[in-house]
């Protein structure tokens, strides 16, 4: 491969990632019906025709942005996973949720409210995936209760990612990020309070 070759490959590949990377940002702000292959394009500043050479249709879009935010969710985890302990990480996954407060105040969860909508459709296909990005952050959840020792580190994970979910619901319908602020607080409470059993 030449240079010139090697160069517009790494062009390509770079505009596709910033599509994507809009694409994730402008669905969650919009949602995926309001939201336009233009709206995307110009938030990627990326002219309007040259998307389709990356993305056929608005669908294709959708899936690219649910793409991202599992390459997102991979990328936090990833580092969290550096943390020294499984307490460590859930903590700091709850800090960092209580970080996005404002933004889950104007627009909920990224993913709870991108699955809730695409579960709507007559048609079906992209709402598993939006569950399946979902799951890869409950898995992660899981895994840490169960290097805890804890019994149920499945229910375990439901529980906080579920109050992760809800929080975020009740931030955005009251339009109240110190609901986030609240919360996080009570969640970090409740894994200090949780202990292995006694053997």
């Amino acid at each position: 491969m030449t240079d010139s070759t090697g160069s517009r490959a790494r062009t390509a590949a770079a505009k596709r990632q910033r599509l994507m990377t809009a694409a994730a940002q402008v669905v969650h702000r919009q949602g995926a019906e309001r939201t336009t292959i233009a709206d995307i394009a110009h938030a990627a500043d990326v002219p309007v025709g040259n998307v389709y050479y990356y993305f056929k249709t608005k669908d294709d879009l959708v899936a690219a942005a649910l793409s991202e935010h599992a390459r997102q969710l991979d990328t936090l985890t990833g580092g969290l996973d550096r943390l020294a302990g499984p307490r460590e990480r859930l903590k700091a996954l709850v800090e960092g949720w209580a970080t996005q407060r404002d933004l889950a105040a104007r627009y909920g969860c990224p993913m709870g409210t991108l699955a809730m909508e695409l579960d709507k459709r007559p048609e079906g296909g992209l709402d598993a995936e939006a569950g399946r990005v979902i799951r890869l952050l409950l898995d992660w959840v899981e895994r840490q209760f169960r290097e805890l020792g804890l019994p149920d580190p499945g229910g375990l994970a439901l529980t906080l990612v579920g109050a992760y979910q809800g929080m975020s619901l009740l931030a955005s319908a009251l339009r109240d990020p110190d609901v986030m602020t609240r919360e996080c607080t009570r969640l970090l409470g409740w894994l200090d309070s949780l202990a292995a059993p006694a053997h």
